[in-house]
């Protein structure tokens, strides 16, 4: 048997074993074979041979059931990922719960916590359900119902917790020996109809108990709270909402199948989260997230300003994001403050960005100008003191906004589980819509259930007041017979429960005032049984009954929303890039071969400067650390750098490629500083040219814009700071001149603009422009000028030798 393949050996080595060794068949191994007499033919054979005989060929039944392990690995992958999705991450659109939820409201429920005075201990609870339906860890099932009794985490929570849950900050509940809990009065709706046949059970883990396996929700809970959840392939995300706009969906849907998903839409105006805060998203976009059931919306915090003396002020934050704590804020203030320098070169060093942020959040807000009061008194309120009263308080606000979870997104992500189990991602909508048919379900059951209990009733009774009637008649056949119970059916036509039921009785209840009683108890009984026949036999009853009671419940556990749904713009990193940059003054020095470097002030003299071997100064431009350093390349395409980008220090600075990405073969031919709202003026080599807003330069990407508009063979050849008002000078490189007015001169975002002069690309082209200040214009000057004027676009006077 030593040959034998291993049945666990890899499919490779199992069927080369199986050609080489013999084969083994179930029969020869259970049964042994039968003895060979001594002196046999069979036994001699044996012997001359010196070893065992053949054994029978093997069987290839049982092989073709084991599957290869790639089948069978995949089949039991698949049976793990449906056991986390359905057992474990994602909530039922029924009753809004996960297992272990459903699990420790049932249990708490059967504890005796649904309408108790008194918390008991976590640990007990925590017991009674790894006991008898949960069995998993302790921790799991604790940390389950921690976040079930947080206001911060659930809108409506269902466990109302004594003691240390946690807190906002992320700060771990205290051991649950240590806390107690019992169900708040909103889990009623939860659990109120769980004993009226309105769901179905099944056994528990070891079959001693039974557990429910949904919960007979009186309102989509699914929705209320929201859940949270990663199963294996997919997770869940939804939001919270308000009970009152929640239920108002519902009853109308529930009234009228028919209602639209826009009419829904428009009663859930967007979700309403537990700390409140304020969605700044479009109604269009919530609605889209909605209709998809996938998406994120954009959620600001609120603020207010609060004066202080001699003009002072701070900022409080009282309202915070989802998922955003008070502590997470002060860390990302802390982290734009303080940064941590990067590893360059072997050398921890600090980027540019860092040092302007640094800088932003130093000079907006003072030293240990952030403290946190939440407390007792206020759930959140972080303080943050500028530091000067001079500070613009929107600055403040958008550098925070801008770099903090002050302003976040919140993703939505409707992934549930169907009634039936089954996962997928559904929409606002249809969660609604499924959650009402299975509450009609629900209460078409608990109508039966009540119907049948009434009715069952209904027959006790009758057997007692008929009785009554003749009680003396009763007492004697009870008293004289061997056998009461057949002897009273047949003497009053009772059935068997009734003849039951009036064996038990007890005297008391055969006095004359409890006849009275049963009739009046009788009369109840069948007017609500008629009730309960009319619901099960008209269905406009029974909608009507139902969204009538999820108005009352909405009328008793409704409250105020909370989440401010008000349409803004987003802050972004450019809005507020301008804040984190000091306004200071720098020089920008760029080399003809496109090496870029910064020097801080205005006292840098360009004969002083050095370059790399072969390269010179094209241009050195005194501007402000607020401004953009805008490159026009020989095509006329431009890209903007921000000054505060380009290094400092006295090295060579960086190649201009390393901040641009110059396109189709573009080489840097003109370089200028510019101010958002200042003008310049921009031309070609062929006398095209225009006025330009600082702020029409400045491109978003590192590939720039088409900016000015050449003909082939033509470049860039003005590019320079316009003057307010005023003539200017325009000369060509044959030493012609021609002076007009400025206002002539058109101002665009880009193109080719007008004719400034009669010229062309070569000898004849454009080469400069001079603003004429008191009556001169560089070495033009008096009569000379006076003869150049002329009209825009002609060819102008000769005024000085060409250039060759």
């Amino acid at each position: 048997m030593s040959d034998q393949p291993d049945l666990f050996t890899a499919p490779a080595e199992a069927e080369t074993a199986a050609e080489t060794a013999p084969a083994v068949t179930p029969s020869a191994i259970d049964v042994a074979p039968a003895a060979t007499p001594a002196g046999s033919a069979g036994h001699a054979e044996a012997d001359d041979a010196g070893a065992l005989p053949p054994l029978p060929p093997a069987a290839s039944g049982p092989a073709d059931d084991i599957p290869p392990p790639a089948d069978y690995a995949a089949r039991r992958y698949l049976e793990y990922a449906m056991s986390v999705v359905t057992g474990r991450a994602l909530p039922s659109v029924a009753d809004g719960q996960k297992p272990v939820q459903r699990r420790i409201l049932y249990a708490m429920h059967r504890m005796g916590l649904y309408k108790s005075p008194k918390h008991v201990k976590s640990a007990r609870v925590v017991g009674d359900v790894i006991g008898k339906y949960h069995p998993h860890g302790d921790s799991s099932v604790y940390d389950a119902m921690v976040r079930m009794a947080q206001d911060w985490s659930l809108r409506y929570p269902v466990v109302d917790g004594q003691g240390n849950f946690g807190s906002r900050d992320g700060d771990n509940a205290a051991a649950m020996r240590y806390t107690e809990a019992r169900l708040t009065p909103i889990a009623e709706l939860l659990l109120a109809e769980l004993d009226e046949g309105t769901i179905d059970w099944k056994p528990n883990y070891d079959g001693v108990n039974d557990e429910p396996c949904l919960l007979p929700a009186r309102l989509p809970f699914c929705l209320l709270n929201g859940a949270s959840g990663i199963a294996v392939g997919m997770a869940t995300e939804i939001p919270s909402h308000n009970l009152r706009e929640v239920a108002c969906a519902a009853a109308a849907l529930v009234r009228n199948p028919a209602t639209s998903e826009d009419d829904v839409l428009a009663m859930i105006p967007g979700p309403d989260y537990p700390g409140g805060a304020q969605i700044i998203s479009s109604a269009e976009e919530i609605a889209a997230t909605y209709r998809t059931g996938r998406g994120s919306l954009r959620v600001r915090a609120k603020w207010k300003i609060e004066p202080l003396a001699r003009g002072q002020w701070r900022l409080v934050i009282t309202e915070l994001p989802p998922g955003v704590s008070t502590a997470t804020v002060m860390s990302e203030i802390e982290a734009c403050s303080n940064p941590v320098a990067k590893e360059k070169a072997g050398k921890k060093v600090f980027t540019p960005e860092q040092l302007n942020l640094k800088a932003a959040f130093l000079s907006a807000i003072s030293e240990s100008g952030v403290r946190d009061e939440s407390g007792k008194e206020h759930d959140v309120r972080l303080v943050i003191e500028p530091a000067s009263s001079r500070q613009g308080q929107d600055d403040l606000v958008r550098l925070l906004l801008a770099h903090t979870s002050l302003e976040t997104n919140a993703p939505i992500n409707l992934t549930v589980l169907g009634v039936a189990g089954a996962p997928r991602q559904a929409s606002l909508y249809s969660i609604i819509a499924e959650w009402s048919r299975f509450r009609l379900t629900t209460v078409e059951r608990r109508t039966r259930h009540r119907l049948s209990a009434a009715e069952k009733r209904i027959h006790i009774l009758e057997g007692r007041q008929a009785i009554l009637l003749d009680i003396d008649k009763v007492i004697k056949v009870i008293r004289e017979s061997d056998d009461p119970k057949a002897d009273l059916i047949a003497a009053f036509k009772l059935s068997d429960i009734q003849a039951e039921d009036i064996l038990e009785i007890r005297l008391r209840q055969l006095a004359r005032l409890e006849g009275l009683k049963i009739g009046e108890e009788l009369a109840k009984l069948r007017e609500e049984a008629a009730g309960l026949n009319t619901l099960l036999d008209s269905e406009e009853a029974l909608r009507a009954c139902v969204a009538a009671e999820i108005e009352a419940d909405a009328k008793k556990y409704g409250d105020d929303r909370r989440t401010l749904i008000e349409a803004d713009a987003k802050v972004t990193l450019s809005d507020t890039k301008s804040l984190s940059i000091p306004d200071e003054p720098t020089t920008l020095i760029v080399s003809k071969h496109g090496w870029l470097r910064s020097r801080s002030g205005h006292n840098v003299d360009p004969t002083q400067l050095s370059f790399r071997s072969g390269d010179s100064l094209l241009a050195c431009l005194p501007c402000r650390t607020v401004d953009h350093l805008i490159l026009l390349d020989h095509q006329g395409r431009a890209y903007s750098i921000p000054a505060a980008d380009l290094p400092g220090g006295k090295g060579d600075g960086v190649p201009a490629t390393s901040l641009v990405d110059f396109q189709d073969g573009g080489k840097l031919c003109l370089a200028q500083a510019v101010s958002a709202d200042k003008l310049y003026l921009v031309a070609g080599e062929g006398g095209y040219g225009f006025r330009v807003k600082g702020e029409d330069f400045v491109s978003r990407g590192k590939a720039g814009k088409a900016f000015l508009t050449l003909d082939d063979g033509e470049a860039p050849a003005i590019f320079q700071p316009a003057p307010a008002t005023g003539d200017i000078a325009v000369f060509t490189r044959d030493g012609r001149a021609l002076v007009f007015a400025l206002d002539e001169i058109r101002q665009l975002a880009k193109g080719r603009g007008l004719k400034l002069i009669d010229a062309t690309p070569g000898k004849t082209a454009l080469d400069e422009i001079i603003p004429v200040i008191d009556g001169v214009a560089g070495k033009l000057k008096g009569e000379r000028l006076d003869n150049c004027r002329g009209n825009r676009g002609s060819k102008g006077k000769p005024v000085k030798t060409p250039r060759k």
